[in-house]
């Protein structure tokens, strides 16, 4: 019901057909079995990128540099690419002896917007974490400053355990990565209470939110090294981003980020005053067209106020009105519906104008 697992299946299903690192991108409807409601959908399209065959931390950062490209592309303006590491969660539960309990531990911390800090310490006592436990993870959980200041503490904090180091080492080279990219709008942020699904994860983990709308996460992925292993071939690592793009398309609806008018809906609308008309019309209607200039007639029968009408509801911005005197001058008139200005023009003078932008 995801993408990931079958992009693993057809990996090993293929892989001496394929090169590596094998990177692709795919749109397609997934299920989930959510209760629906605003940003949880049953059914939604998720759109996917991955690498598999490559160990190099190139990829993590050129995933940043997607998020990145395509949500400033889109139009939003504020949003935070989170990063954390699996490596980094398994030394902070290390430091507390609780390494079997990890996933315990990031479930609750991961919760720490929606509970506060009360309520994490309240789910991890419920779960056999002790006080002493809580008073080591406390300020791990409440790091703040800078990526590099909280990396410098953790450093700190993590110097006894060699996969903590591992994971602070990952989180650098990628940063060291994005900053020889331009990174157009993006906030990038190291959030320790960052866990996702960790089961799956085993590497850099990510999660894309937008700061101007109040929606869940809108992206997120991480590596994970070994996920083509449960169809028989070990040891290849891979990683992956996807997008929520029904959670964006909600974003860009709140923040009414869609354009008024499509290029790809109807650029001019001819308009005939008779039948006669319409039959004078048609073939520049064809001529139109062959010249992928997106238009349509308003079949005969309606007054020229409702086409009118039609063409304003329809945010068409050109109508071309077919009357007895134009018929006579061989001519047709180009109104412009945002300005309201009207030109006599031959067919030729027309797709010219269109041509040229109109």
């Amino acid at each position: 019901y995801d993408l990931t697992v079958p992009f693993a299946r057809f990996v090993v299903q293929h892989q001496n057909e394929i090169s590596f690192p094998f990177k692709r991108f795919q749109v397609q409807p997934v299920w989930r079995a959510d209760r629906p409601q605003r940003g949880r959908y049953r059914e939604f399209y998720q759109c996917d990128v991955d690498v598999v065959g490559s160990e190099s931390l190139l990829n993590e950062a050129e995933f940043i540099c997607i998020y990145d490209e395509a949500l400033s592309n889109l139009g939003l303006k504020d949003f935070t690419i989170k990063i954390n590491n699996r490596k980094i969660l398994s030394g902070i539960a290390e430091l507390i002896d609780k390494p079997d309990q990890i996933v315990d531990m990031t479930v609750a911390i991961d919760k720490l917007d929606k509970i506060g800090l009360d309520g994490v310490e309240k789910e991890l006592l419920e779960k056999n974490f002790t006080a002493a436990d809580l008073e080591l993870l406390k300020p791990i959980i409440l790091l703040s400053g800078s990526n590099e200041e909280k990396l410098a503490q953790l450093k700190n904090i993590l110097s006894k355990s060699i996969i903590g180091q591992k994971g602070i080492e990952e989180i650098e080279a990628v940063f060291s990565y994005t900053e020889s990219f331009q990174i157009r709008t993006a906030k990038v942020e190291l959030d320790l209470t960052l866990a996702r699904g960790l089961n799956y994860y085993t590497g850099c983990i990510f999660e894309v939110k937008s700061n101007e709308a109040a929606m869940g996460s809108i992206g997120g992925g991480g590596r994970y090294d070994d996920l083509t292993g449960m169809f028989g071939l070990k040891g290849l690592t891979g990683a992956g981003i996807s997008f929520g793009a029904d959670r964006i398309y909600d974003v860009m609806e709140e923040l009414n980020l869609f354009p008024e008018h499509s290029q790809e809906s109807t650029q001019v609308l001819i308009c005939v005053f008779g039948k006669e008309e319409e039959r004078y019309a048609l073939p520049l209607l064809a001529k139109l067209r062959a010249q992928q200039i997106n238009a349509e007639l308003f079949p005969f029968g309606a007054k020229m106020k409702k086409q009118m009408q039609y063409a304003n509801d329809k945010s068409i911005p050109f109508a071309l009105i077919v009357g007895s005197e134009e018929m006579e001058n061989e001519k047709f008139t180009l109104k412009n519906m945002i300005s309201g200005e009207q030109q006599l023009l031959s067919v030729e003078d027309i797709l010219k104008q269109f041509h040229m932008g109109a």
